[in-house]
C-alpha cells in the first residue's frame, strides 16, 4: 500500500480528505428557505406593524354635487 499524505486517511481503497471542524456551521437553503417562510406567515397572521397605522376619520361631509338653492 502507498502511504496516505498528512491530512488525509483512506477509505475503502480511495484516499479520502479529513474532515475539519467548522467554525461556524453555515445555514442550508433549507433552513433560509424556512425563515423566509415563517417569517411571511408572521406576516399573514399577525401583520408587520399595521396596527399602528392611524385610519382617516370619516366625517359627513356634503356631497360636491348637491344643489345650491339661488
Amino acid at each position: 500500500m502507498s502511504k496516505v499524505p498528512d491530512g488525509f486517511h483512506r477509505v475503502r481503497g480511495h484516499i479520502r480528505r479529513n474532515p475539519t471542524p467548522r467554525s461556524a456551521k453555515r445555514m442550508s437553503g433549507w433552513m433560509i428557505a424556512g425563515l423566509l417562510a415563517g417569517a411571511w406567515l408572521w406576516g399573514q397572521v399577525f401583520g408587520f406593524g399595521e396596527s399602528t397605522v392611524p385610519t382617516p376619520a370619516a366625517d359627513p361631509k356634503p356631497a360636491a354635487s348637491a344643489q345650491s338653492a339661488h
